[in-house]
Order: structure tokens, then C-alpha cells, then sequence
């Protein structure tokens, strides 16, 4: 289990997502480009989206001491859809498969 610490919220995700959703963060950072993120909230009861920019206040902590290997094509969906009107959705760009 990985959280999020969005100021003083903590949200939980799961630790290879919120793996991939930090890289698309600090990329868009370093480009100076802010975004709407959204999810689903783990225990089903409802979501979340949150405004991020350079002057966020965020904090990734992770269960797993090791970080896993980095789907670069999911990295890649999430970068595009970070564009969109609605910003990332991470429910919304599951990780492809190998075979995809």
C-alpha cells in the first residue's frame, strides 16, 4: 500500500500505480505544467481529484523498500491523458500488457 500526502490529506493507492503517477508528477513539474489528477478512492466510497502545480504540497510514501520496474508505456498513456481537459484520470488508463 502507497499513499499520497497531498498537503494534509493522505490517500491510499496501490504501490505500482502510485509508482507511475509519481514520474508523470514530477515530469510535468519540471516542464512547469499543472494538472488536474483524479481517482477513485480505494474502499469505493467516492473520488477524489486534486489541482497540481508547482506550489503543491506532496509527499509519495511507499510500503515496498524496492520501487518496481517502470512500465514506460503506461507512463507514456498517462502523460497524454495528463493533457486532456479533465487532466489524469488514473482510473481511467490501465496498464497495457506485455502483448499490447
Amino acid at each position: 500500500m502507497a499513499v499520497l500526502i497531498y498537503g494534509s490529506e493522505t490517500f491510499e493507492f496501490d504501490e505500482r500505480l502510485l509508482a507511475h503517477v509519481k514520474i508523470v508528477i514530477t515530469q510535468k513539474l519540471r516542464r512547469s505544467e499543472s494538472f488536474l489528477l483524479s481517482w477513485t478512492h480505494r474502499d469505493g466510497r467516492g473520488r477524489s481529484s486534486v489541482w497540481v502545480n508547482a506550489s503543491s504540497d506532496l509527499h509519495f510514501r511507499f510500503a515496498e523498500a524496492k520501487p518496481p520496474v517502470l512500465n514506460q508505456q503506461w507512463l507514456s498513456m498517462m502523460m497524454e491523458s495528463s493533457y486532456a481537459s479533465r487532466g489524469l484520470d488514473v482510473d481511467a488508463v490501465a496498464e497495457p500488457t506485455a502483448a499490447e
